[in-house]
């Protein structure tokens, strides 16, 4: 199981760790090529055994509830992304000399196994703005007039692009620190890492592990390592990395490019990194009014597909059709309505404090909806910076008591309305709450820099709970 091509599986001794939305399809198709397929799984629930029945009816080894020994004979381990290294398993599999992909390190593997030439990946990671960034690339090489799928984190199972009959001239993947901890040989043709802050410290243990697992994805570049200008961190990632000869470092900036760079003059976005004489020349892509929401990060988003896309060789027309064709998903900075002068936002998908930074530096003056579950988060640099913008706050879930503390350190003459509950009904009120402090000409902002699942399913149904709660107040 060394870093090259697997082409026989035939009566490999195979681990899946963990049932989960990875897991079951790793496990279906190492099966189909003739693995011995055993999964482990921590759960031993009604759901688990379900899953377990349909995947023992194929003829794979299911243990429930046993997920921290590793099984007689593991020739190799294959884990969900959200399974942590420090796992028993994982060390048991260290101590036995046995390799741990992921379900990405996986599908690199099998690329090809048709013997058709497979299609390269422009790779994006980062704390915030991944979904988004990947969503306009694919955009952008669709307006090109390339085959393309938008896929990995996104939702789009990597291993069903890289096996389905489907051909691709490129993919555009979506990968989080989780997938590329557990993806050793991946090798993009180009990769970007939008922005680096802290998140996921519980899973990674230290901001150096999770900034070095967000660093992988540049290991072995062909072309462009795609950096942000305004964090040096992302930079520092492209100098430690080892890759081919003649890649290239790209940054992408909000202000005037210097070479080898895109950034923004007056209103267009401009490339001075694929064109000839880039001492010189600079070639225009957009104007900042084609990108939809024209937010500061957002452009940033979309600065950085472009990098990506005049890597492959697209031309500037696609950078501009694609950004134009690009409609956001639900859930980042979406206007719900105007009601009385005041509008309101849904950014759920703020589920940390860099998201939602950038979300509030979008908008003055704001009545900011704010808590839920901190993961590990501190709070004091982002109510700081967006002191100045707030004209009040309403909090609820778990753990608003540590926005609050930083609030009473750094804003103590905002007003602030403390729920004190935790049901799903908690929006209502929350949003009631939020009208009364707003006056016309503010923006009632849901960006809450926590994750959701202390009241909600996820951060969707966060962001339908505000929408509807909104669409009550303009119905009163």
């Amino acid at each position: 199981m060394g870093s090259g091509q697997v082409t026989d599986w035939q009566g490999k001794n195979v681990t899946v760790a963990g049932l989960g939305v990875s897991g079951i399809p790793a496990a279906k198709v190492l099966h189909g090529l003739g693995a011995h397929v055993t999964v482990v799984n921590d759960g031993d629930d009604e759901g688990s055994r379900a899953q377990a029945a349909e995947l023992e009816s194929l003829g794979v080894t299911v243990r429930l509830g046993d997920g921290d020994s590793l099984p007689d004979g593991t020739e190799l381990i294959v884990t969900t992304p959200g399974w942590k290294p420090d796992k028993p398993l994982f060390q048991a599999a260290g101590e036995a000399g046995v390799p741990v992909w992921g379900d990405v390190e996986l599908a690199w593997r099998l690329r090809g196994l048709d013997g058709r030439e497979p299609a390269p990946w422009l790779a994006v990671t980062g704390t915030n703005g991944k979904t988004t960034t990947v969503q306009m690339l694919a955009s952008i090489l669709e307006a090109a007039g390339l085959r393309t799928a938008a896929v990995g984190n996104i939702g789009v199972s990597l291993l069903d692009v890289v096996l389905g009959e489907e051909r691709y001239d490129v993919l555009a993947v979506e990968l989080s620190s989780y997938q590329l901890h557990w993806a050793p040989s991946l090798r993009a043709h180009s990769a970007a890492v939008l922005n680096l802050a802290p998140d996921h410290l519980d899973w990674h243990g230290s901001m150096e592990a999770y900034a070095a697992d967000k660093g992988r994805i540049y290991e072995g570049n062909r072309v462009a390592c795609v950096y942000n200008a305004a964090d040096p961190a992302t930079e520092e990632l492209v100098r430690a990395a080892d890759v081919e000869e003649g890649c290239r470092a790209v940054g992408f900036t909000l202000g005037t490019p210097a070479p080898s760079q895109l950034g923004v003059v007056e209103g267009i976005l401009v490339d001075r990194a694929f064109v000839e004489n880039r001492q010189k020349n600079a070639q225009e892509l957009a104007e900042v009014g084609d990108i939809d929401p024209p937010a500061p990060h957002n452009i940033a988003n979309a600065l950085a597909a472009a990098a990506l896309a005049r890597s492959f060789g697209v031309p500037a027309t696609a950078v501009r059709d694609g950004l134009r064709a690009f409609t956001p998903d639900a859930h980042r900075i979406a206007h719900v309505a105007d009601v009385d002068g005041v509008a309101y936002v849904d950014d759920s998908k703020a589920t940390n404090t860099h998201a939602a930074q950038a979300s509030l530096a979008a908008y003055e003056p704001i009545v900011w909806i704010a808590g839920g579950l901190a993961k590990g988060a501190v709070f004091d640099e982002l109510v700081a910076g967006a002191a100045k913008r707030l004209r009040g706050v309403v909090l609820m879930g778990a753990d608003r008591a540590l926005i609050h503390d930083a609030l009473t350190r750094h804003a103590p003459e905002v007003p602030v309305v403390d729920l004190d509950r935790t049901d799903t009904g908690a929006m209502l009120q929350a949003v009631q709450e939020a009208r009364r402090l707003a006056r016309p000409g503010d923006t009632v902002l849901l960006a809450p820099a926590c994750a959701s699942m202390d009241m909600f399913a996820n951060y969707n149904r966060r962001g339908d709970a505000f929408a509807e709660a909104v669409r009550e107040l303009g119905a009163r």
